[in-house]
């Protein structure tokens, strides 16, 4: 499958093809904000409470890892602590697209889950037996589902640095890794609504955690 035609169907498509350079991803964005229809006041595990000095937000030189945003949005935090946690207050929908980058070691795990139901199981794994293998699976009702493996590449390199970028659609997830698309992931749990937790843990270091909308 040609890297054009799998991500043809992305907002915004027009992507180039190559594997590690690519062209822009939907939304993408160097300093990405806060899209309107997010929480008020999200909070991000670790970071800073709002400054209380006249003008909002800082906007000092000696401050760049909280650059101000469109209407005072502050970015989000530049290094998200490990065990990470976001809740959707209004679960999940068409076109939100969720990027997560950082740098991993032997494995780590992205979980989204309904309540107590782990709807998308997200896990790479850099030795298991000897194998590189990135293990989908979902547990509803306390009953894992069957499990997802097949690959056309394994995209991680212990020690170095990642992007994973997780568009979410009425049919799947879309998931696509430093600029190329990956692999999808067919929803199990219909109402995207009742998604309301992603969880991040393991052996990981984050830098960015960002969730928008795209056109």
């Amino acid at each position: 499958v040609q890297l054009e035609d799998a991500l043809g169907d992305w907002p915004g498509g027009n992507q180039s093809g190559g594997g590690g350079g690519g062209g822009a991803w939907p939304g993408q964005n160097n300093n990405p904000s806060w899209p309107g229809g997010q929480p008020t006041n999200p909070m991000w595990p670790g970071a800073p409470s709002q400054p209380s000095g006249p003008g909002g937000w800082p906007s000092a030189p000696s401050q760049p890892s909280q650059p101000s945003g469109p209407g005072g949005w502050p970015s989000a935090p530049s290094q998200p602590s490990v065990p990470f946690q976001h809740d959707f207050s209004a679960g999940l929908h068409e076109k939100m697209l969720i990027t997560i980058a950082g740098t991993v070691k032997p494995q780590f795990i992205i979980d989204f889950h309904a309540g107590s139901d782990l709807v998308f199981h997200f896990n790479p794994r850099f030795n298991e037996a000897g194998r590189q293998v990135i293990v989908r699976n979902s547990e509803i009702g306390k009953r894992w589902g069957k499990e997802e493996r097949d690959l056309p590449h394994f995209p991680f390199k212990a020690g170095q640095g990642f992007e994973i970028k997780m568009l979410v659609t009425n049919q799947c997830f879309k998931v696509a890794v430093n600029n190329s698309h990956l692999l999808e992931f067919k929803h199990r749990a219909p109402n995207l609504r009742a998604i309301n937790r992603m969880n991040v843990f393991h052996d990981v270091t984050l830098s960015k955690v960002n969730v928008e909308t795209v056109p």
